[in-house]
Order: C-alpha cells, then sequence, then structure tokens
C-alpha cells in the first residue's frame, strides 16, 4: 500500500513539474514570437525618391544609421526633384527627397508634408581653372536674365558664359535659386544647355572651361575639379549658411504623405533626423540641421528684402540680421568708417567668435 502511494505521489510530481515546463516554453515561445512581431514591425523597408541633392546629403548615410540603429532599410533611388514627388503622391514610394517647399500651383503636391530637415548652401559653380574672383547677387541676376552672356564682364577671360540648367520643371535647387533671384522659383532663364539633375550638371561644367551653373554646397565642396564663386563677397562654406552672412541658401526638405501604408514608420525615422546621431552626418555632408538654423528660418523676410535689394544694385544701409558678415562686407567697401559699418563690424566678430570661425577678411 505505501509503495502504491509512493508510485502515485511521484507520478503526480513528474506531472506538475511537465506542465510546469510546458507552460514555460510556451511562454518562451510566446515571448519569442511577440519580440519578432516587433522586430518585423520596426524593420519596415522604406523608399526614398527625390532630386540628387537630398539623396546624396541626406539620405544615403543616414539611411545607413537608421538600419544600423534597428530598423529596416531605406532604398535610395535619387533622380530628380518632380519624379520623387510624385512617386510618393502616387504611392510608389514612401518618401522623398526636395531642395524646394511644396509648389502651390501643383494639384499633386497639395495633400503632402514637406518637413525641412536641414539647410544647404546654393553655390555657383564654374570650372577649376576659371579666373573670375567672385559675382554679386544682381550680376548673377543678370546673367540668368541673359544680360551678361561673356566671362569679361565678370573679370574672367573674353568667352562665352555657357549657362547650364536643370531640364527638370521645378527642380528643387533651380526652383529656389530663382526664388531668390526673382521672386518666383519658376521663372524662366536663359539657360540652353539643359541637363536631368545636378550630378549630371556638376560633370558638365568639369569638362567645359566656360561652363558655369548652380548646384549645392554639401555636392561641390569635395570636387575639385569645380570652382565655386564667392557671392557679394563671401565664400560658401557650411559657417557661412550657418551665420547666414553668404546669402544663397536653402531648406532641404523630406516629403511624405500621411496616407501612406508605412506613415508611421516615415513619423518614426524624421524623428530620427531629430537625434545627434542623425544631426551629426548631416554635418559631416556640410550641412547645418534645420532646427540649429532656425535664426535663418526667422530672419527670411529680411534676407530676402536684402537680396532684393543687392538684385537691384541697392546697397541696403541695415542688412538682415541673419547676414551679419555679409552686411559688413557690404558696407564696409562703401563707407569704412561709418557709424553703421562700425556696428556691422561688432556683429560680424560676434558672430564669428559664436561659429568659431577664423576671420577671413570679409
Amino acid at each position: 500500500m505505501a509503495r502504491t502511494l509512493l508510485t502515485l505521489l511521484l507520478a503526480g510530481l513528474v506531472a506538475v513539474s511537465g506542465a510546469a515546463v510546458a507552460g514555460k516554453h510556451g511562454a518562451s515561445k510566446s515571448n519569442r514570437a511577440g519580440v519578432a512581431k516587433s522586430a518585423n514591425a520596426d524593420r519596415t523597408a522604406l523608399t526614398w525618391r527625390g532630386d540628387v541633392a537630398s539623396s546624396r546629403g541626406v539620405g544615403t548615410d543616414i539611411a545607413r544609421a537608421w538600419q544600423a540603429s534597428g530598423h529596416g532599410p531605406i532604398q535610395v533611388v535619387s533622380f530628380n526633384t518632380i519624379s520623387g514627388i510624385d512617386a510618393v503622391a502616387g504611392g510608389q514610394a514612401d518618401m522623398a527627397g526636395s531642395a524646394r517647399p511644396a509648389y502651390a500651383k501643383r494639384a499633386e503636391e497639395s495633400g503632402l508634408t514637406f518637413t525641412p530637415v536641414a539647410w544647404d548652401g546654393l553655390v555657383m559653380i564654374a570650372h577649376a581653372r576659371n579666373p573670375v574672383a567672385g559675382i554679386s547677387l544682381k550680376q548673377l541676376h543678370d546673367v540668368y536674365f541673359g544680360k551678361i552672356t561673356n566671362w569679361k564682364q565678370l573679370g574672367g577671360n573674353d568667352a562665352p558664359i555657357n549657362l547650364y540648367s536643370v531640364a527638370s520643371p521645378l527642380d528643387g535647387i533651380e526652383y529656389s535659386l530663382r526664388e531668390l533671384l526673382f521672386k518666383r522659383g519658376d521663372q524662366p532663364v536663359a539657360a540652353p544647355r539643359l541637363y536631368m539633375n545636378t550630378a549630371k550638371l556638376e560633370e558638365a561644367v568639369t569638362l567645359d572651361p566656360n561652363g558655369f551653373g548652380v548646384t549645392t554646397l554639401s555636392g561641390a565642396r569635395e570636387n575639385d575639379k569645380l570652382r565655386m564663386l564667392p557671392v557679394e563677397g563671401v565664400r560658401p562654406t557650411p559657417s557661412a549658411v550657418a551665420d547666414g552672412s553668404y546669402p544663397l541658401y536653402t531648406p532641404l526638405y523630406v516629403v511624405s504623405r500621411d496616407g501612406g501604408p508605412h506613415a508611421a514608420t516615415v513619423r518614426a525615422f524624421l524623428d530620427f533626423l531629430q537625434g545627434d546621431r542623425a544631426k551629426a552626418i548631416l554635418r559631416e555632408h556640410g550641412l547645418l540641421p534645420y532646427a540649429d538654423g532656425l535664426a535663418l528660418a526667422n530672419q527670411r523676410d529680411d534676407h530676402l528684402a536684402w537680396v532684393d535689394a543687392r538684385v537691384r544694385g541697392v546697397t541696403p544701409m541695415n542688412g538682415p540680421l541673419a547676414a551679419p558678415r555679409a552686411t559688413y562686407s557690404a558696407q564696409s567697401s562703401i563707407a569704412p568708417t561709418s557709424e553703421r559699418t562700425t556696428e556691422a563690424r561688432q556683429r560680424a566678430e560676434k558672430s564669428r567668435r559664436k561659429s568659431g570661425d577664423k576671420d577671413d577678411g570679409n
């Protein structure tokens, strides 16, 4: 009898132990399934389309950092602005890069969100051996308007200016430059040589001693086959964009659609762009994170008015606060001992100390 009771007791213990083990394994499988499900949701693959400028500066390396942080891959395919925006509008892409804001006259863009993520310089490029020292905003306006057609008119060789442009309608870089020069991003210009995107335009200028066109600071700054011309006496550098002294700059945008199938992941990616790792990558590309350049956005109206005055050949007595060094450069050349010039110099020196930039004489 005792032996029978012992047998039954052992059998009960085995059964309880087995149930506990089974429950543990079941819970473990359930937990693993939950983790896997969460990981799959976090690893949603995204597609990025759009212009070359934003893809080079924002898309490619940040896409790698995003994936390295545990997220899904981002397929980056750059071509031009319109193709990327239309791909997002049509559901063929999750995001697009653009160097311009939404264009109100295009119905395709009305339901899209343009989120500014960085600032980039718009740089005027020529062949590396071009001897022209620089260009003013008025001269630049007149080149694009067809009034200046020879490099000799800019202090260079007696040779035609071969003006290059991007063929795609409403290209972001071209649009932003024309918005500054003409107050119309869709202004027609005297540029007979057309290319599909800024990368092809840069390539053409490297091969043409008389070539001229616009691209981005982030794209051209390490290309020793190109020469970036100073504008209004200010060399295009990341620090000159950051303090507003270089007069040609634009936000770069990520274009998205709220109703897209991966909208939540896109929002997470936009949040990622605000983080330290993403900001460090932007700076490595010569870009200024948008949030770090809010002064540029806040002074936009003053800046546009200053540019417009310079385009018209007028020297504003008070330049925009967002361009302290440009203000000092312009005023010191006209009235070097005036009170206003002294004030402008003080603002310029304060700006240099704040940015850690060395005095380059501007």
